[in-house]
This record gives structure tokens, sequence and C-alpha cells, in this order.
């Protein structure tokens, strides 16, 4: 049937030259890489921070005209640099932990074409590197070696190749016999593909395919093709930012055609030079409230939300390479999840082992174990490598792994049973024959015995008893029992194997001449069942992923029966599900997107699925307005992994996964993507408890701007004040907020749509609110200063203060005192600290001060150092703050006053939550401080 290797020549050293020059060497064309500075300037792409850089230009247009005009000196460039510096650390922070994570990423994928490959040239064999393998030559594949290009098969003998990294199928039976070529197969029986490992037999193949025109090198090439998605998040903060933007510049002409106005109608005689100089004065005030309006911190709270989780993510097993996947997990919709290694453990091992002499007391304690147990170790090809503690890597073909595993469970040593047991001769497995034989004079059947393992129709039909507890029974009694064993297992997608054993004469010379296991007279040992098994976490991460409200969908490269077997173990799949919820690679590329488009969403599971049938699905899905997650291992996954929002790679998964990938599940879990999710969701809700609080802020300072614009009211806050405000305390903020740890009841929410706006309604009322309440407060204060020689808090009275809102004035009043404006400094940032309380209960459903000694070492140490930082800014800031010392009593006044925020809110969530017990409230219902 075959031919032998030295009737091969091979290619001669000038065809080699030749076919090199015409078809490229055996290696993969590596992904442009990204130099650092476009990577850095890819941080400037943010919705916000292009914001920023417009504010940045008008701050410091400003600022020339203001120090060329010697209105002020040059102190007046400190707001320009201050969001210069904002801008600097939100795009250098995410820059760098990113820079971390891609150095991280490629000592894990490190790749190696300098491995050594045996071929035969002008007649001889050689080793050659992987890479200067060329097409037509010559290869021989032994087991354990990879496949190292695409090639068709001239000899093939008992082999089988694991291509789980391509389609999913850790043991695929090869074969240069036509008559045995099936038609469900996702690749013909005679090719063997690049990636690939040869895990039983030998074989030699011609090449026909290398480097990028193999089937791996063409899924390489599709995983590098740009496929850019937009975030949900830079959607949402892009909608954001042309909100800010419009309201900004909408209030801002406003205020200049008001003044204008205001100014006309009032001015008599009208002059044009002062007119001149009050329109110019106008749009600075207008570009002042622009500036004052951009949110500042936001990109640097996104940064160190995204970095801070980045970071815990490792701890928690997942590699993150792009900084916004963090996020963007949180948003998924759907996850497209590979089976192999994936959901399953990629290890084949034994589901039940029926050996009906066996009475279960242990293999060694009775004659049928001990034939059995000598059965599995002697006839087979297989090793295990224990050098690792606790953990053994099956060495050859994982079917016949699976047995010696099951051993080693059963406490017997594989090595041990070799060694007593003389191998006389062996027949290897073919897929013609569809079982092995070996003849060993073995201890446990008190001589020289013949043992048989394969398909067990094969094996049955040539045995005529079955060894059973009290002895041998005919076969035929038994039949109907063991057939309906393997109709049971192999509905479920089981591979079974049938054992069979044969006395024979210590006399003469071992031979398989003549076939003495193509006798009918074999006994009958057993059945085994073996099945790559479902992770033991998989079906309650997948069932936590429903419950959030997330499609599972599985697309792999397996047989449809084994797909939904998977399924149904993992709850993904039910017996009365129709027809149409799955469907094949085939039957997939055969329909038109037109048609799919209608039915993509109630698809449940895809086999038999091709590299490219993967990346379409997720591309229709995400037409669809699905956000897509898809998770694999194999080559075959890294189109899809790519063109998803999000890609998640297994942590021993090919190279090419990988760097098609955005994060690396490291400890290969299921369970791990789940927690990504909850990481996401989480971080999602702490950006926008961060929004909450900078957007009060804002509000506050707009508001103080534009009423103090309409008139002469002074600017109760320097520059140098307000950064400390919009830089250093919302830098501060951001962390507080980023460092509150992930909340599993996100799991029970359903995923936001990508249409959703940041700024939630309940949301937006708050800021308005609470920003409004907080201005009017700090307003009728300064009214107050203006109005009241203040050396004190204890002095101020309550009828004074609202005296000084009835009476009012544009025009009234004295300047502040350096004490006045030191208090109202501190009564301003302490309002916003209190107030930062409020944001940390956004959408908690508890007190603001739930948990806090959990977070002594996060928020609240972040609360206590701004704290310290006004304590210290006021105390010795002097002359750069425009600040003088207060006294203790004024502090604690103060912080008690301001302590009303924090108050007020935990007042309206207690009322919430009482409303909610009641199920009066609507689920709608907005508290109005903090969400």
């Amino acid at each position: 049937m075959t031919q032998s290797k030295k009737s091969y020549v091979g290619l001669s050293d000038a065809e080699v030259a030749e076919s090199r020059r015409r078809h490229g060497e055996n290696v993969l064309t590596p992904p442009k890489k990204t130099s650092l500075l476009a990577q850095l300037l890819e941080k400037f792409q943010d919705p916000i921070i292009r914001i920023l850089l417009l504010a940045l230009l008008a701050s410091f247009g400003v600022a020339a005209y203001q120090l060329f005009m010697h209105l002020h000196g040059a102190s007046v460039f400190l707001e320009p640099v201050g969001i210069l510096v904002a801008i600097l650390l939100a795009t250098c922070v995410g820059f760098a932990f990113e820079l971390s994570a891609n150095k991280k990423f490629e000592l894990l994928n490190q790749m190696n074409d300098d491995t050594p490959v045996k071929v035969i040239r002008g007649g001889a064999v050689r080793e050659v590197p992987k890479r200067e393998v060329v097409v037509g030559d010559t290869v021989l594949l032994e087991v354990g070696e990879e496949v190292p290009a695409d090639g068709r098969l001239l000899e093939a003998i008992s082999l089988q190749v694991n291509e789980s990294t391509l389609t999913g199928e850790p043991v695929a039976s090869k074969t240069t016999n036509p008559q045995a070529f099936g038609h469900e197969a996702t690749y013909r029986p005679d090719e063997v593909l690049r990636g690939t490992t040869v895990v039983d037999g030998h074989g030699v193949m011609e090449v026909l395919a290398v480097g990028d025109a193999t089937e791996y090198g063409k899924v390489y090439e599709g995983s590098q093709i740009d496929s850019h998605i937009e975030t949900p998040l830079n959607q949402q903060l892009r909608r954001l930012g042309k909100l800010i933007s419009c309201a900004g510049y909408s209030v801002a002409g406003l205020i200049v055609v008001a003044r204008v106005l205001f100014y006309f109608a009032s001015a008599s005689p009208i002059s044009w030079v002062d007119a001149g100089s009050h329109i110019l004065n106008s749009v600075m005030i207008a570009v002042t409230l622009i500036v004052v309006a951009v949110p500042e911190g936001l990109p640097m709270s996104v940064t160190l939300s995204l970095a801070l989780s980045m970071k815990r993510m490792l701890a928690a097993n997942n590699l993150v390479r792009k900084m916004h996947a963090c996020e963007t997990m949180g948003a998924a919709t759907v996850i497209c999840t590979d089976k192999t290694g994936t959901l399953t453990q990629n290890q084949m091992r034994v589901h039940q082992a029926d050996f009906y002499g066996y009475n279960g007391a242990g293999l060694a304690a009775s004659p049928a174990g001990r034939l059995a147990a000598e059965s599995i170790a002697v006839n087979s090809t297989a090793h295990l490598d224990l050098t690792e503690p606790g953990k053994a890597k099956v060495l050859g073909n994982p079917t016949e792994g699976a047995l010696l595993l099951w051993l080693r469970d059963n406490g017997l040593s594989y090595l041990d049973l070799r060694s007593s047991a003389e191998v006389l001769a062996q027949l290897t497995f073919s897929t013609e024959r569809k079982y092995m034989a070996t003849i060993a004079e073995s201890p446990a059947a008190g001589g020289r015995a013949l043992y048989v393992k394969g398909a067990p129709e094969v094996v049955l039909a040539r045995c005529q008893s079955v060894l059973l507890g009290e002895g041998t029974a005919p076969v035929a009694a038994h039949r109907e029992r063991i057939e309906q064993q393997l109709a049971a297992y192999q509905r479920q997608a089981m591979r079974t194997l049938g054992f069979a054993y044969k006395p024979l004469p210590a006399a003469g010379q071992p031979s398989f001449d003549g076939g003495p296991a193509a006798e009918g007279d074999l006994t009958f040992l057993g059945i085994a069942a073996i099945a790559d098994p479902v992770r033991e976490d998989v079906p309650a991460a997948i069932e936590s992923c429903l419950h959030a409200g997330i499609d599972v969908k599985i697309v792999t490269g397996d047989t449809p029966g084994t797909a939904k077997e998977v399924g149904r173990q993992v709850g993904l799949w039910r017996d009365s599900y129709p027809d149409s919820w799955h469907t094949t690679g085939a039957e997939f590329a055969a329909t038109p997107d037109a048609a799919l488009l209608d039915t993509v969403l109630d698809l449940k599971i895809m086999s038999r699925a091709r590299p490219m049938d993967k990346e379409r699905l997720v591309k229709l899905l995400q037409q669809k307005g699905q956000v897509v997650a898809v998770t694999g291992d194999g080559t075959n996954d890294a189109p899809a992994l790519n063109a998803a929002q999000v890609g998640l790679s297994m942590g021993d998964g090919t190279s090419v996964a990988k760097e098609a990938s955005a994060i690396t599940i490291l400890d290969n879990s299921f369970k791990s993507i789940t927690r990504a999710v909850m990481w996401g969701r989480s971080l999602y809700q702490n950006i926008q408890r961060f929004i909450l609080f900078q957007m009060t802020i804002n509000v506050v300072a707009c508001f103080i701007v534009l009423v103090g614009s309409l008139g002469t009211l002074p600017a109760p806050l320097t520059i140098t004040q307000m950064l400390w405000v919009n830089l250093i305390i919302d830098t501060f903020a951001a962390l507080a907020l980023a460092s509150l740890p992930p909340n599993e009841k996100v799991m029970r929410l359903k995923p936001r749509k990508a249409t959703d706006h940041v700024v939630t309604p309940k949301m937006g009322a708050s800021i308005v609110a609470v920003g409004l309440l907080f201005a009017l407060a700090l307003l009728g204060l300064l009214q107050y200063f203006r109005h009241f020689d203040v050396t004190g808090l204890a002095q101020l009275k309550a009828a004074d203060f609202f005296a000084s809102y009835l009476n009012f004035r544009y025009d009234g009043g004295g300047e502040l005192t350096a004490y006045e404006r030191s208090l109202f400094f501190t009564i301003f940032v302490l309002l916003q600290l209190w107030n930062m309380f409020n944001a940390k209960a956004f959408s908690a459903g508890r007190s603001a001060l739930a948990g806090l000694r959990s977070c002594l070492s996060g928020f609240g140490a972040v609360v206590c150092a701004v704290a310290l930082g006004q304590y210290l800014i006021v105390t010795f800031g002097g002359e750069m703050f425009s600040v003088v010392p207060l006294r203790t009593a004024d502090w604690l006044i103060a912080a008690a006053a301001t302590s009303a925020a924090l108050w007020a809110g935990e007042l309206v969530r207690w009322g919430e939550r009482t409303y909610k017990k009641r199920g009066a409230a609507s689920p709608d219902a907005a508290p109005l401080l903090c969400g």
C-alpha cells in the first residue's frame, strides 16, 4: 500500500533554490510593529483629550493676551500649563501601562522558526531549520513533531494528527487511501497542515505551501487586518464631549451676546473704544467659561481607572494588552467561544471504563482488573511526562494517554506494568484495520497473550466470549447490553474503545502473519468511553454570563455531535431547541448575509467552523448592534479574535491567537472571563461616579462664572486654586473612585446598550440639581463676605446670610479679605470632598459609609490625603495660593457645615431604599444628590 522511504529522492540543491525564489521562505510575515511615537499619539485620539487640546489653545491665547496687555503677570500661564499637565498625565500613564503589558506579552508569545525538520533531498535524509523548508520538499513526519508546512501525504502509517489549533479536533486520522476519505472532516484526510502535531504513527508528505501561503499563514495574515471597532466607552465619551462642547459654546455665546446688549443698553454716550474693549473682555470671559466647563480630570480618571484595572486583572489571571478592553468586556452582549481548551480541558480523559470482570475493588485485586490494566499499559505507544509535580502531560496519542491517566488515577504505574510484561510483537493502529494489537509475555495472563484494542464493534466482532467476574460467557448473551452501552456513550459524542485478549501458546515465533487478531476467538474484556471533559468551573461561569444578559455561542471546528454534547453539558444546548439554532461551517458559508442577519442572534452552536466563518459571524453580530467578545486558543480563532471588540486568548494558546487578542487568560479558565466582565462593568460604574463627581464641580464653577460675568462679581478663586481643584483633587478623586472594589451585583444587570449615554438621566438630574444647590450656597457665601467683615465662621448669622441674598446686587459690596478668600476656597473644596462620598454611593444601593473599612487603603486613604493637602495648602500656601492660615475652630465649623452634603445624600438614599422595599418606588427614581 505504501512506498518505502528509500524510493524518495526529493529536491536537488538547485531545485531548492529555485523553489525558494518562486514561493519564498517558510516564515510568517510578522505584523507591522507600531512605533512608540505612534502608540503615544494614538492616546490623543480620545474625544475628551481633543476637547482639552482646544481648551489648551484657547487658554494659552487668553493668557498671552493678558500678559501682552500687562493685565496680569507671568502667573497667568499657570492655567494653560495645568491643562497641559492634565493632558500629558492622561496620555502618558495609559501609554506606560500598555507598554508594560506588551513587554509581558512578548515574553509569553515568543516564536521559533529554527526547529529542525527531517527532509529528503538529493536522495538523502537531512535536517534543516523549519524556515528553510520549501515547496516540493519531501518531509518525514514522526510522533511528537510539528508539521512544518502544508502538504499532501505520500505515506500514512497509523498516522494521527492533533488539529486542535486549526479545527478544534485533538485527534484526526490521516490516510492516503481514497476509500477511507470521509465527508465530515474539515480538511481532507490526506492533507496535513502547518502548526498541527503528529500524535501517533508516521508519514511522508510533499510540501505544497509554505509561509504565508499555508492555512496557518492565511489565518495569521487575516488576524492582522485592521478591523478596528470603536469601543462603547469611546463612543459614549465622544457623545459626552459633543454635549459639553455644545453646552459650553452655547452658554459662552449667550454670555457674549448678553454682555454686549447690556453694554449698549446702558452706555450713554457710546464709546466705540470702550465698546471694543468690553466685547474683547466678554470674549475672554466666554473662553474662561469654556475652559472651566471642560472636565480636565476626566481623561486622567478614565486612564487611571483602566490602568488600575489592568494591574488588578493581571492578579486575577487576565493579562490585558489593550487598555480599553478592560471596560469593553463589561459592555459585551455576546461571547463567541471556542470549545477545545476553553470550555473543555483539551486533554482526553476516561469518562467511564466498563471492564465486566472487574468489580471496582481495585484493578490489582482481581484477575480481570490485572488483565485490563496490563492490556492498557502494554498495548499502547503513548507516555506520560511526570516531570512537573502534580501534573501529567501526555506524549503521543491523546486517546491512549487518557487510558494511562486512568491507570494513574487508580494508583497504578503504566511503566511498572510495561516493564513486567515483555513486548514480543506489535501491530500499530491503522484506519483500515481500526484496531491495535500487541503480543507480550503477560504476568496477568500467566503466559504469552495477545491484547487487542480498537473500535468496539470491530473488536467485539472478533470475540467469542466475554470475561465476567465468575468466568467467561458467550458474547451473544451480552451483545445487546454492550451495544446499548456503546450507543449511550456515542450519543454523548464520546470516543469508545473495546478491549480483548487471547492466551497464546508459549512455543513458536510471535508474529502477526496470518492475523491472530483476525481470528474470531478473542475474549472481550470491556469498553472505555473517552472524552475531552468540560472544565469544572465552566457551567457555573456560563450560567453567570446568561444571568448577566450575555449570550454565549459555541463556535468550533469539531463535529456537530461533539459540539452539541458539550453545549448540553455547559447549559447552552437542549434537545428541544430547533435545528436552526445549530449550523455547520459549510451551511453558514453557503448562506448569504441578508438571510443570516435574520437568524444570527438565535444561533447557539456552529460546528465544523473554519477560521473565516468565525470572523464572518463576529462581523454579522456587530452589524446587529452587538458588542462581541471572542475566546479561543487556536490559530483558527485569530481572525475572529482580531475582528471582535474584545479578543480573549488562552495562556497556553497558539502565538497567532495571542497576537490577535486584547486580553490573554493566563489560567485558561472561562471563570476568569466572567471575572473580566464583572471588572469591566464595575469599572464603567467607577467612571460614571467620577463623571458625576467632576461634572458637579464644573456646573458649580460655570454657574459662578456665568453669574459673575453678568456684573462685577469678583472671581472668588484664583488660577492656582482652580488648578488645585480641577487637576490635583480630580486626580485624587479618580484614584479614590477607581480603587473601589468590583461589585458582584453588576452581574445581575443586563448589558448596557452601545447607544446609551454615559451620563444617564438620573446622573444628569443629580449633576444639575446638586451643582445649582452648591453654586447658590457659595454665591450666597460670597455675597455675605462682600457685605460683612468676616473674621471667623462662628460670627456668621443665618439671618444676615439670607438677607444678603434678598439684597443681592452685582455692584455692591467690597473686596474679599485674604481670610475670607481662604474660607471660601476651603468651603468649596470640602463641599466637593463630601460629595465624593455621594459619588461613591452611585448605583451601589447602599449607604456611602458602607464598606469604608475595606476601602481604608484606597478610597479612605485618598480622602484623607485630599483633606491633608487642603490643610497644608491653606496653612503654608501663602502668596502662591493667595491664602492665609485658618483657625482650628473655623476648620471644624467648615467641615461640619459642609458635611450636610453627605447627610442630605444619605437621607435621600435611605428614602429610596425604603420606597423600593415597599415596592412604591419607580425603578427610574433618581436620588437628588448621588444616584
